[in-house]
């Protein structure tokens, strides 16, 4: 059965966040279904300037019958601060994925816009560290369970900060099982250290 993952994406999207998760998922043995998912379905340009269509405005998206779907990728970019992180239309999303107890993954200032909204006040996470949480997020209550660490799964959730791109996509691959665990780790420590390693 082809597992669906969807990347929401908005202009000024940090389109570098995704670039090696979503490779991997569109080429790995794992049967993963990639779609793109907008507040519209108008031209979305991300921070690099690339164009796409989305596949689906969130509304078109949500009215949708899935059984298929296994993550919903969020990144970070210029949209969660412009709209001081409250996005009623991605948090409607966000409440569909719990609903449905589909995991949900977030770097950079995606993370901020789960804790502003209350997602992480149980649940361990990180993000664009904790004192910029808390300055952020008014409502934010998850102190004790902020983590100092490029990346945190727990609880269906996988968060990760802003220099954590790489880290990010190993935790995904890991969890969903993309490869072994073993050639996961050698992917990892290839595009971290490259050809010459010190």
């Amino acid at each position: 059965m082809t597992r669906e993952i969807t990347v929401f994406i908005s202009d000024g999207y940090a389109d570098w966040e995704l670039g090696f998760i979503c490779p991997e998922l569109n080429s790995s043995e794992g049967n993963f279904n990639i779609v793109t998912i907008a507040l519209t379905k108008e031209i979305v340009c991300s921070m690099g300037g690339l164009k796409t269509i989305p596949d689906y405005s969130i509304e078109d998206y949500l009215k949708r019958k899935n059984n298929n779907l296994t993550m919903l990728l969020l990144c970070g970019g210029t949209i969660w601060k412009e709209n001081n992180y409250e996005l009623f239309e991605v948090k409607k999303l966000v409440d569909y994925c719990q609903r449905n107890t589909v995991l949900i993954s977030a770097i950079c200032d995606a993370t901020t816009f789960l804790a502003y909204n209350g997602y992480m006040n149980k649940v361990e996470h990180t993000g664009n560290s904790h004192d910029f949480i808390v300055n952020s997020c008014p409502n934010y209550s998850g102190n004790k369970f902020y983590i100092e660490k490029q990346c945190v799964n727990a609880d269906h959730f996988i968060t990760a900060n802003g220099t954590a791109t790489l880290e990010f996509a190993k935790e995904i691959m890991n969890h969903l099982q993309v490869h072994s665990e073993e050639k996961i780790q050698k992917w990892y420590d290839f595009n971290k250290n490259g050809f010459y390693e010190k």
